[in-house]
């Protein structure tokens, strides 16, 4: 938690601010199809920091460059897709940029919907 103070029309504000990470609006709870290559046991908060980022073999996360509102989406979850595909149409300071697919590859997962807005790193999809 941080805090801050903030001035609005001349009046100062103090708030306090928690960062919340991983809140791509997703339409359904999807379970991954894959397995981790290593667990890491619970063992405090920097145990669960480690688990957030757990390497997975065959596996890549498309994440937004940049933070903007998704305009459309080209695939849906079981799509086979090739390198150097649209996957993702995304809206940023009135330009339009294309997502692509970084490789060959399966959609495991979509984690983002239509109209969403993004921020910098935010996961869009997985490929394995």
């Amino acid at each position: 938690m941080r805090k801050f103070i903030i001035n609005v029309n001349g009046n100062q504000y103090e708030v306090e601010v928690e960062e919340v990470t991983d809140l791509a609006p997703q339409s359904k709870v999807v379970e991954p199809k894959f397995q981790p290559k290593s667990v890491q046991p619970n063992s405090g908060p920097k145990a669960v920091a480690e688990k957030r980022e757990v390497a997975l073999e065959g596996v890549e996360t498309i994440k937004a460059p940049m933070p903007g509102t998704i305009l459309d989406i080209n695939v849906k979850e079981g799509d086979m897709v090739k390198s150097g595909q649209v996957l993702f149409i995304l809206e940023a300071m009135k330009m339009e940029n294309e997502i692509l697919a970084p490789r060959d590859g399966k959609v495991v997962s979509i984690g983002t919907t239509k109209n969403a807005s993004v921020n910098t790193g935010d996961r869009l999809a997985i490929i394995e």
